[in-house]
């Protein structure tokens, strides 16, 4: 099996900074894309940010120039550095990857559990 873990949520006042992790472990023989996604209250959940297993970036246009996504590929984790915060940036934010299990010859989506994100105005 392969799980995804996120650490790093929590209450923040607006323009503030946080960073979250996220940590892929199991049986993992390649992880292509990994990505942030984020759903508040009543809104379907957004991508955020995603990197390429070679380092490629993309943003959604609500986080540009305020969110980084990088990626540690041996330790198979995705971050998300957080700043300039903003209360319409409260939501619960989902890891998720790309991942060819070390079992399967075929990609896999998987989803972490979610970390809650609070900007207080």
């Amino acid at each position: 099996q392969v799980q995804l873990v996120e650490s790093g949520g929590g209450l923040v006042q607006a323009g503030g900074s946080l960073r979250l992790s996220c940590a892929a472990s199991g049986n993992i023989y390649r992880i292509n894309t990994m990505g942030w996604y984020r759903q508040a209250p009543g809104n379907q959940r957004e991508l955020v940010a995603s990197i390429t297993s070679g380092g490629s970036t993309n943003y959604a246009g609500s986080v540009k120039g305020r969110f980084t996504i990088s990626r540690d590929n041996a330790k198979n984790t995705v971050y998300l550095q957080m700043n300039s915060l903003k209360p319409e940036d409260t939501a619960v934010y989902y890891c998720n990857a790309e991942v060819r299990p070390s079992w399967a010859q075929y990609v896999l989506d998987y989803w972490g559990k979610g970390t809650l994100v609070t900007v207080s105005s």
